[in-house]
Formats: C-alpha cells, structure tokens, sequence
C-alpha cells in the first residue's frame, strides 16, 4: 500500500466509526464499498503520482448531507454544534471552479487552514489565494478538516470556506466556540483576527488517477 492509500483508508475507518454511514442511510459495508475504488487507485499509484499523508478524504454532498456532520466533530468530548437551521446549511454551495471531482468520494490535496490569510477578508483573501495558484476549500472540505484533524482549531486557528457561498453572499466558517467546533458563517467583507482562509493545492477524484 502507498502511503496516500493508507492515509485515506484510516480517515475512512474514523468517519465509519463516527456514523456517517447512518447519514447515508446505508450499511458500512456499502459505505466503505463506494470508498474502494479511489483507495486502490491509490495503492496503485499514489506514490508515482507524488502524493502522501497530506489529504483529505471528502465525501460529497450527494452522499451526506453537510448539515448532518458538525455534530459528528469534537474536540476533548465537546461536540461540534452550529445555531444555522439545516435549510440554511444547504444553500452554501460550490463557485464556480471549486465543485468537487465525481464523487461519491474524492481527495484534497495539501489541506490548510490559511493561517498566512487570517484577519483578511474573505473577498481580498479570495483574491491572494488566486494570485498563490491556491484553491479555496469548500463547505464539505473544511467539515473533512474538522472531522479528521480537529486539532488544527486548537494548534492553528478557525478558518473561512471561500469554495462556498450562499445567494446572499456569506461564506460558511468553522471555529472554535465553548470549547468545540463551531460552523457558522461571515459576511465577503467582514474581518476576524481568528479566523484564517483554508486552501489546498489540488483536488483528486478516482478519474483523475486512470
């Protein structure tokens, strides 16, 4: 197995154990099957294709529902909690250029919270990140950076999703609060001294390795 391979099939076993498949309405079998091709493409070539320890294994939309995982974070025993009702969840949605690989699942690649963008609006991050030839992580994403590296909110800082956004212009966020991850959102114009503006550097679907 390549390093990339055993990564992601770790980040699996944890969202199995934290019920995802529940939130797909199937059995963790048929879970875990929808996730086997994209690991063994990467067993076959992750290496080759020069890529290690440094992703994140999302799921898409399609198959859970985004507003159903805050809850399923923690940070020392305290659940993920946000005030958004459901409804509002859904609507943050990809831009145009950030829609994920065809899932059900797929691979972000170099992962961070954008600590060189904090206390930056998400519009003049926006533009920085597109001059760095940086891709902004989306609302799924920055739920995959919460769900498998929770310690980032504590070691690093919350960060903003500018992959997302919703008709009224807010991009979602997640970060700490009362001791556990928050989601919520900020407006394009708004600054926070806490709250940096997550990146990757690649997006990776199955159709990708072949």
């Amino acid at each position: 197995m390549s390093k990339a391979s055993e990564e992601a099939q770790k980040q699996l076993d944890r969202i199995v154990a934290l019920g995802y498949p529940d939130v797909a309405d199937m059995s963790a079998a048929a879970f875990r099957a929808l996730a086997r091709p994209l690991i063994r493409a990467l067993e076959d070539c992750g290496d080759e294709a020069g890529l290690d320890t440094r992703i994140l294994l999302v799921p898409t939309r399609e198959l859970v529902s985004p507003e159903s995982l805050i809850a399923r974070t923690s940070i020392n025993r305290m659940a993920g909690f946000t005030t958004m009702p459901p409804r509002d969840i859904a609507s943050f949605l990809p831009q145009d250029g950030f829609e994920p690989p065809e899932g059900p699942f797929y691979l972000v690649v170099e992962p961070h919270t954008g600590t060189c963008y904090i206390n930056r609006e998400p519009d003049v991050a926006r533009k920085l990140i597109d001059s760095d030839e940086r891709l902004p992580l989306t609302l799924e994403e920055g739920l995959a950076i919460a769900t498998q590296h929770p310690e980032w909110l504590l070691e690093k800082n919350g960060f903003n999703l500018l992959g997302s956004r919703s008709a009224d212009g807010r991009v979602p966020s997640i970060w700490m609060s009362q001791n556990a991850p928050r989601l919520g959102a900020v407006w394009p114009n708004s600054r926070h001294t806490w709250l940096g503006n997550a990146y990757c550097m690649a997006r990776r679907g199955v159709s990708l390795f072949r």
